[in-house]
Order: structure tokens, then C-alpha cells, then sequence
């Protein structure tokens, strides 16, 4: 191909957005032009829920408090504070209960603080330049007394990076990665009723997993779950279906059962087939026996006879419902996704899904975009895997690290083949259950279809290395049987020692000219491209201009390990035993920006940009993925004032068989498709209309068209969907762009917009610029070559959204969506932080009144017992008085105002007093409240309550204790 001229500009629109200005995004789409705007108009469909796979679980996202910065616990100045602060529920600082968090932030999740960080040169380059650093989040959880004797559990999705979680003022977790869940037994901590549970987490993203942006927080979804007793273990079933060699197919059966009551348990595991319209087509049973504390399975089959497959084309879903029966009554289900598919790579001719070659037609992703980063919505994610298929592709490799399981249900459902990836190349205890996670968790899904264990590990050719992969991949076998393992390799191919050996797959990253070779000295070892191309475009520039760190996007440049994505797919397309490839990435990703460091911040690699705006690359593979269909592509746009006679490369992508380009109805010739290079002319710039016409057989299959635009008069929002779901947690992206008279889209703004909205939040806004240091929180945002972008989520309840953009000179625009009344998900009712005084020390009984001023001695924690607020006291067979002593620190607004302390229920007659001063009494001796007022003062404060209490009557502190503002 010929060396072209290089241009600088900014991005067309789709081919039909300069006749059709009104045409905008949809989710899905079929038919895209180049930037990413398709034929249909905006989807006036709500997205489809996901699907539920355990009742039992509720989100837990609302009425967090989050605290940017470390809190340093105060040292135990005595000999007594040390001993208490090291027993079980008395943590100190922020993880203790008493904790005043009451001017933190208050949050939802999923939650990314480094989203909102500045820029700053000084922070780490990989991590595209935003400080992350060390923050707690707290929470206050009532528990409903009925849920007393439940196994009960806490699930955080992912926690970015390292995390140390307590309840109730006890250590629960560690946690040392950032992209495994973490579930916690709350059981044996939790309190009910009155009574308040406090998490408190503590976040240490200082710790980097990767070379890339990971974000900070919790940024993935949280959930209380609630199950009975004798129930199904977290990813305690495995069902994915199997072929028989008499082809009828059949559907194993594993549930992990535990135990969490005072008695051993017989239990009836059954699990039902259901087909895609909800019909039963298969059950069974199986009994099994799980004893106290501990755990057992349950197996069986059901014979699933000819089922409809699923595949990349109809992604067939049928549910597997596992419940558990005790006395014939359920008291627990699982519902889990399946797909009755095979899989196999073969070494000769690549891989094969239901026995049929398939390319992998692939993407590296990673799990950041615009505006959100990692927090990325379920609806953001299905928008992005939306954009991927109206590409063609077929394949996604989660790079580097496990993914959100919505991903992976998203895929499931969308037809998606997925390479499952861990991210910690190290088989030592704390990292092999990482792993052992992952496929637990992910071995249902007919997704996926490899298990990667590491990602280029300088130890790939050690001895060392291959004993790590043979331990870990052991472990993935152990299982899950039906998928191979491999490891993306970046060399030592030929060492006498290597991975390789090791893996039923081979993972190669880049390194083509190796495929040959490879092949020939191990002639029964099937090969992939694990991530190829790396190739460099900067979305609606077509020159490359170093100084300004602005990449051509003729698809000409690329890193020295890496090639273009024409050079890289025609390797891969043209060799058989090469199951396929994942091009380095299907998105741009914040982070790791390479070629160039500061003041670039976000990476050049992606076919998308970070706001899923397609670049030249979308259509080039358009034309080399998609079938079944008709496609072209052109580029660049056609707004070029000033360079009038001036020669243009126009490159066009088809997969058509013959191209005519023609401007302002004047043929400039017709050339044979080259579906995998492209084809190009070399056009003196005259404005007007630039249409390339693809043909098959000499008629006209598909046209894309740019005309040049004129000055711009007004801004133009675009929604993906003209409808959301009123559920408080919906979400869509709306584009951005600015118009001229005619309605057409001005590539070459990059103008600053305002943005309004009524009816729906802003949770992000970006414009694909990887060199741009704006906000990406916030109502404003400058147009990058044309488009910007701005995700909000709709507000609970049926009504309208309103949004509204302006901009200096140009008239605004105003977009109206549709919110619908539909059903949120369950989310654990907030609880608003209360200050309670929960521990006490009581005295022993005493038959004469005490002094207040009675108390333990320092040091001795025997002769006074420990008791909570809410545990009465036992009768005893005379009247007598006890002391019950706390010391609490107030709130700041309390410490500074004076406030309310109020008992729920004192049984006796009582006397309340503070640092040595009298505040109350409660005349009657029948249980009941007692209230007073507290004088201001920062503390630490002293309580002392004396009690009388009659004979044979249940006496003390009988409720809750709470400290409150007046």
C-alpha cells in the first residue's frame, strides 16, 4: 500500500449521518457507519435484566460512607486499652463500632474514587497518572430478627485493591487482589433486631495488580445474602452439560451443601431442565446427608436428549434450577444458565464449536471506560459488548484478570466465546484459591470456552514456571474437565524448558513469524493468538503529529512487538491452525500510555476509543469479520476547508467483492475489494459528496457516505435508547455532537458543552481524548473531533428525563427520554448511622445503694462482667443494685452542641449519671425508657447507671442505647 498523506481533522460520522442527521446510536445495532452511528434509530426497548442466579442474595449498594485518606487508630495509652483493643469486636479508629462517621461522604455502589482523582505527572504513569492511595468505607446493617438461625453472608464483587474488612469491630477478611470477590460469614458476628452491625473496609490501592488503570473502591456490586441453614454453597453448583457418545446430551449435577445449624441434616437436593420457554424438559433427585459445620455434595444427571445448541449465532440459553427440600419443603434454589455446546481446539485446523470451525474473531478488554472507571453499569457493559458485535466480533479475553460475572452473563446470552483469565501467576495457597474461584464461579458458562493462567511471566521458560503451571493447571482440571488451559506467552517458545509443554493450548502473544515454526516442531499442539496487534490510532486524527501525541488512523502505525490490524488479521486469517486471535484491545483503556508518557494518560490501542467511539479500525474489521452481510466503510471524512486541490487518501474497507468510489456523482474507478489490506485512492479535495459503493455481481450491496459540513450552529444529543427503566439504576450513554445548517455532523469541533439534566444524574463524561486532563466527573465536557459523551442514570419511578447541552455560539440541544415505572432490584434498606453505646461492664450485685464513682480498677477485667446493651440481667431472690459503666466518645456535633442519650428500656428503678454529674432517674421499677440531655463536651464521657432491682425480676439494660443530636 501505498505511504499516504497524512491529515489532521477530526472524526466523520457514519456513513449515513450526513443524508440522514436524525439516524443515531441503538443498542444493538447491525448496521454502523465508521464512528459508530447506524441505520436504525435509537432502541425504543428497555434493556433486558439480567438474569438471577440466587434469590437469596440483595444488593447491598445504598447508605455507604466513604472517607478518602487513612485513618490512623489512636495507640492504647494504658495497659487495660491494650488488652481490650486486641480482644474479639474491639477494633479501634474507623473499624470500631463507636466510630464517628457522620461527616464522611455518603456513596452508592459500585464505587470508584480514582475516577474523580485529578491528573497529576507525579502519580503512577501505568495508572494513568491518578493518584489512588488508602479509604474506608462504613455501613450500619439491621438485621430482621426473623433471619436469626440463617446462614447469612456478605459478597463484595470486587474491591480494588488490597482490603481488610471488619464487622462489629472483629477482623472478618483480607483480601489481596482487586479482581476476586471476597465473600465473608456473617453469620457467626451478625446481631438482629435493635440491635445495629457495623462493616467497616479498609482500602488500600497503593497495591498495583497491573500495568494498566484498576481504579480504587468498591467497585463492583455488593449484596447481603440470607439463605436457611442447609443450603447451597456460594458457586456450590456445577452444571455444565455434557455429549454423549450416543449424541443425546445429558446434564451433570454437583451441589455443595453446608450446614450452619446445631444438627445434622437430611436433605433432598433436586434440580429441574428448563428450555428457553420455561418448560421442564428433565429432573432428578439425590439425597444427601450434611453434617454440623461442614460440607457435602449432592450429584445426579438429567438427561437433556436433543436440546437446541447454543453458538455464537443463537446463543440458546436453558436453566438449570437446583433446589434444596428438607421435609419435602424447599428452603433454598439456584438458578443457573446453560448452553449445550462442544468445544475443542484441534491443532491442524483450529477450533471448533459444535463441530464446526469457528475463527476467533477477538478483543482484549479491559474493564474501564470513560467517565465511570472501573465502575462500569451492567447496561454500560452490555452497550460496550453491543458496539463489539456490530463489529463481527466473536471473542473477548479478559485481560488480565477475572471479569464481572455480568460480563460474563452478558456473553452467555449475546453469543460471545470467552478466554477466562487469572491474574496471579503464583500456585501458593492465598493465590490458588483465587484461581479456584474463578472457576467455580465461571465454569457454567457456555461463554467460555479457555482458562488463561498467567499473562506473559518472565518465568515462562524456568523450570520453576513450568512446575507453577502444572500445579495450577491441575487445579483447573480438577475442576472443570471440559475446557483446556493456556497461558499467553510472550517468548521462550523454544527453550528446553517452557510453559508450552504444559498447556493444551497455545498462547501466543504476537510473535507471528513464529507461528510456522511453532507449528512444525510441535505438530499436535493446537495454537491461538492469545493478543496481537498493538497497533496505534488516535480517533478522528489522520496525521500523526508526535509533538502532540496524535496518532494517524490510516491503520499505519503500530509498536515495535505488535503490527496493524490489516498486517496482524492477514497472518492470522490465512493459516488454519491458528484458531484466532485478540486483537490488543477492543476499547481504549486509561492507563499505560504507550507510545507516549505525560500528558497522555489514557492508551492509543483501541479499535473503540474510551467512550466506545469507533475509530478507522472499527470498519477495516467490519470488513474482515463480518459474513452475512454487506459492509463498507470509509474514511476519512470530507470536511476539509482550505486544502481545496489538495490530494486525500481515501481509504475504504468492504467485504463486498468490487468498490466505486465517486465524488459529487463523478466515478473515480472501480477496484477489486481487498477485503483484508483495504483499498484506497489517492482524491484531490473538492467539497461536496464522497460515496464509496460496494457491489457484488455488479449490484449495489451496501454505500457509505460523508458530505462536507459547514460551519456548526447548534449541538445534537443522541441517546443509545429513547426509553430507560425507571429502577434507579438504568443507564445509557448519550452522544454528543455539533451540527451545521443542514443538520449534518461537524467533525472538526472540539468545542467546550455544558450539560443539564432533570429526571436522571450525570455519573460521568468523557470525549475519547487520550491527552485530555478534564474531569470526568461533572456537567461539562469539551467535543474531541467532534463527539463527546455523557452517561447518565435514570432516577426511580415513571416520568421524563430532560437533558440539555450548550456551548459558546451554537444553539443548544434539548433530548426528551421516556422513563418507565418498572421494579428496582432489592436493595438492603438503608440504615442511617446511629450512635450507640453497645458494651458495658456490670458490677456485682450490692445490697446497699453504690457511690456513682464505683468502678473497676484499671487492669482488672474479672470481677465486673461484659455485658451489651439489650441482655438483661438474671433475677435473683432479693432486691439489690448493680452499676453498669461505659465510655463513649460523642460525635462531632454532639461533642460540640450537647445532645440526647435515650434507653429503650432500663427494667428498675434507676439513676443515670455522666462524668460525675447526675443527668436522670426512672421512678418506676417496670421496664421503660429513660431519656436525658447531655451537656456538650468532646469526652472521652463516662456513664454510670445504677440500677434497683425488685426480686425475681429480669433487671439492667433491656434495649438499645443511643447518643443523638437535640
Amino acid at each position: 500500500m501505498h505511504r499516504r498523506q497524512l491529515l489532521a481533522g477530526g472524526a466523520g460520522l457514519g456513513a449515513l449521518i450526513a443524508t440522514h442527521p436524525q439516524r443515531a446510536l441503538a443498542a444493538p445495532a447491525k448496521r454502523l457507519g465508521h464512528d459508530g452511528f447506524p441505520m436504525p434509530q435509537p432502541a425504543r426497548t428497555l434493556p433486558q435484566p439480567l438474569l438471577v442466579q440466587d434469590p437469596s442474595r440483595t444488593l447491598l449498594e445504598r447508605g455507604w460512607r466513604f472517607h478518602e485518606g487513612d485513618v490512623v487508630p489512636p495507640m492504647p495509652d494504658t495497659h487495660n486499652a491494650t488488652y481490650l483493643s486486641v480482644k474479639a469486636g474491639n477494633a479501634l479508629g474507623a473499624a470500631a463500632m463507636t466510630f464517628d462517621d457522620s461527616d464522611w461522604k455518603a456513596v452508592r455502589l459500585p464505587h470508584d474514587w480514582a475516577a474523580a482523582q485529578p491528573f497529576l505527572e507525579t502519580a503512577n504513569v501505568s495508572q494513568g497518572y491518578r493518584p489512588r492511595g488508602i479509604a474506608w468505607y462504613r455501613r450500619t446493617l439491621q438485621l430482621d430478627p426473623a433471619d436469626r438461625g440463617k446462614t447469612i453472608e456478605l459478597h463484595f464483587d470486587g474491591i480494588a485493591t488490597n482490603a481488610t474488612i471488619w464487622v462489629n469491630g472483629s477482623t472478618v477478611a483480607h483480601n489481596w487482589s482487586g479482581y476476586n470477590s471476597v465473600h465473608i460469614d456473617l453469620t457467626p458476628f451478625a446481631r438482629f433486631g435493635d440491635e445495629t452491625n457495623v462493616i467497616a473496609i479498609r482500602v488500600d490501592a497503593n497495591a498495583m495488580e497491573g500495568w494498566w488503570y484498576e481504579g480504587a473502591g468498591l467497585y463492583r456490586h455488593a449484596w447481603l445474602v440470607r439463605r436457611a441453614p442447609v443450603a447451597i454453597v456460594t458457586d456450590g453448583v456445577h452444571c455444565d452439560p455434557r455429549k454423549g457418545e450416543d449424541g443425546r446430551w445429558q446434564v451433570p449435577v454437583t451441589a455443595t451443601l453446608a450446614n450452619t445449624g446445631r444438627d445434622p441434616a437430611s436433605v433432598t437436593v433436586e434440580a429441574l431442565l428448563l428450555d428457553p420457554d420455561g418448560k421442564t424438559v428433565a429432573s432428578g433427585r439425590a439425597d444427601a446427608s450434611v453434617p454440623v459445620l461442614q460440607q457435602a455434595e449432592a450429584t445426579l444427571k438429567l438427561d437433556a436428549g436433543n436440546s437446541q445448541l447454543w453458538s455464537v449465532e443463537t446463543p440458546t440459553l436453558y436453566t438449570v434450577v437446583t433446589r434444596v427440600l428438607r421435609d419435602g419443603s424447599p428452603v433454598d434454589e439456584r438458578r443457573t444458565p446453560v448452553g449445550f455446546r462442544t468445544i475443542r481446539f484441534d491443532a491442524d485446523r483450529g477450533f471448533f464449536l459444535n463441530d464446526q470451525p469457528v475463527k476467533l474473531k477477538g478483543v482484549c478488554l479491559h474493564q474501564d471506560h470513560a467517565g465511570v472507571g472501573v465502575a462500569v453499569p451492567d447496561a454500560l457493559i452490555a452497550w460496550r459488548l453491543e458496539r463489539l458485535k456490530a463489529m463481527g466480533c466473536n471473542a473477548i479475553r479478559c485481560t488480565h484478570n477475572a471479569p464481572n460475572a455480568e460480563l460474563l452473563d452478558l456473553c452467555d446470552r449475546m453469543g460471545f466465546l470467552v478466554m477466562d483469565e487469572n491474574r496471579h501467576f503464583n500456585p501458593a495457597p492465598d493465590y490458588m484459591e483465587q484461581l479456584e474461584w474463578l472457576v467455580r464461579r465461571d465454569r457454567n458458562h457456555p461463554s467460555v470456552i479457555l482458562w488463561s493462567v498467567f499473562n506473559e511471566e518472565p518465568m515462562q521458560g524456568t523450570e520453576a514456571g513450568v512446575e507453577m503451571v502444572r500445579r495450577m493447571a491441575a487445579t483447573v482440571h480438577r475442576l472443570d474437565g471440559a475446557r483446556p488451559v493456556t497461558a499467553a506467552m510472550n517468548g521462550s517458545f523454544y527453550d528446553p524448558v517452557n510453559v508450552s509443554t504444559v498447556v493444551d493450548v497455545m498462547g501466543f502473544n504476537y510473535y507471528q513469524a513464529d507461528y510456522d515454526r511453532f507449528h512444525q516442531l510441535n505438530p499436535t499442539k493446537p495454537i491461538t493468538s492469545s493478543e496481537d496487534t498493538s497497533a496505534f490510532e488516535t480517533r478522528g486524527a489522520y496525521e500523526s503529529i508526535p509533538a502532540g501525541h496524535v496518532i494517524t488512523s490510516y491503520d499505519e502505525e503500530a509498536a515495535s512487538w505488535g503490527g496493524t490490524h490489516r498486517d496482524t488479521w492477514r497472518e492470522i486469517a490465512k493459516r488454519p491452525f491458528v484458531a484466532g486471535g485478540f486483537v490488543w484491545t477492543g476499547f481504549d483503556y486509561h492507563g499505560e500510555p504507550t507510545p507516549y508518557d505525560w500528558p497522555t494518560i489514557a492508551s492509543f490501542f483501541g479499535i473503540l476509543d474510551l467512550c466506545g467511539f469507533p475509530k478507522t479500525a472499527f470498519d477495516i474489521h467490519r470488513a474482515h469479520w463480518i459474513d452475512d452481510e454487506a459492509v463498507v466503510g470509509i474514511a476519512p471524512h470530507w470536511t476539509w476547508p482550505g486544502r481545496e486541490g489538495q490530494t486525500i487518501p481515501v481509504f475504504v474497507s468492504s467485504n463486498a467483492e468490487t468498490v466505486l468510489l465517486r465524488l459529487n456523482g463523478r466515478d473515480l474507478g472501480v477496484q477489486k475489494v481487498d477485503r483484508i489490506m483495504g483499498n484506497e485512492w489517492q482524491v484531490p479535495y473538492q467539497p461536496g459528496r464522497i460515496e464509496a459503493l460496494a457491489m457484488r455481481g455488479g449490484k449495489v450491496v451496501a454505500t457509505a457516505v460523508h458530505e462536507t459540513a459547514g460551519a456548526p450552529v447548534a449541538l445534537r444529543l443522541t441517546p443509545a435508547r429513547t426509553v430507560m427503566a425507571g429502577d434507579g439504576e438504568d443507564v445509557q450513554p448519550i452522544t454528543v455532537d455539533a451540527i451545521d445548517a443542514r443538520g449534518r455532523h461537524v467533525p472538526t469541533v472540539n468545542q467546550m458543552a455544558q450539560f443539564t439534566v432533570e429526571g436522571a444524574e450525570i455519573i460521568g463524561v468523557g470525549n475519547g481524548d487520550p491527552n485530555s486532563h478534564e474531569p470526568e466527573h461533572g456537567d461539562r465536557r469539551s467535543l474531541f473531533n467532534g463527539l463527546a459523551q455523557l452517561i447518565v442514570r435514570a432516577a426511580p419511578g415513571k416520568g421524563t428525563i430532560t437533558l440539555s447541552a450548550t456551548a459558546d455560539g451554537l444553539k443548544p440541544a434539548r433530548l426528551t427520554i421516556s422513563r418507565l415505572a418498572t421494579q428496582a432490584p432489592p436493595q438492603v434498606p438503608v440504615t442511617p448511622p446511629t450512635m450507640t453505646i453497645g458494651e458495658w461492664r456490670r458490677s456485682p450485685a450490692m445490697a446497699e445503694r453504690p457511690d456513682p464513682a464505683i468502678a473497676p480498677p484499671d487492669g482488672d477485667n474479672n470481677s465486673w462482667a461484659f455485658v451489651r446493651s439489650g441482655t438483661p440481667t438474671r433475677p435473683e431472690a432479693s432486691a439489690g443494685w448493680r452499676v453498669y459503666r461505659a465510655a463513649f466518645r460523642p460525635w462531632k456535633r454532639v461533642g460540640a452542641e450537647g445532645g440526647t442519650i435515650r434507653f429503650d428500656s432500663i427494667g428498675g428503678t434507676a439513676e443515670l449519671w455522666l462524668d460525675g454529674q447526675k443527668l436522670a432517674t426512672k421512678a418506676s421499677a417496670a421496664p421503660g425508657p429513660l431519656v436525658a440531655d447531655i451537656p456538650a463536651g468532646t469526652g472521652p464521657r463516662r456513664v454510670a447507671l445504677l440500677v434497683s432491682a425488685p426480686a425475681n425480676s429480669p433487671s439492667g439494660i433491656l434495649g438499645k442505647v443511643t447518643v443523638t443530636t437535640r
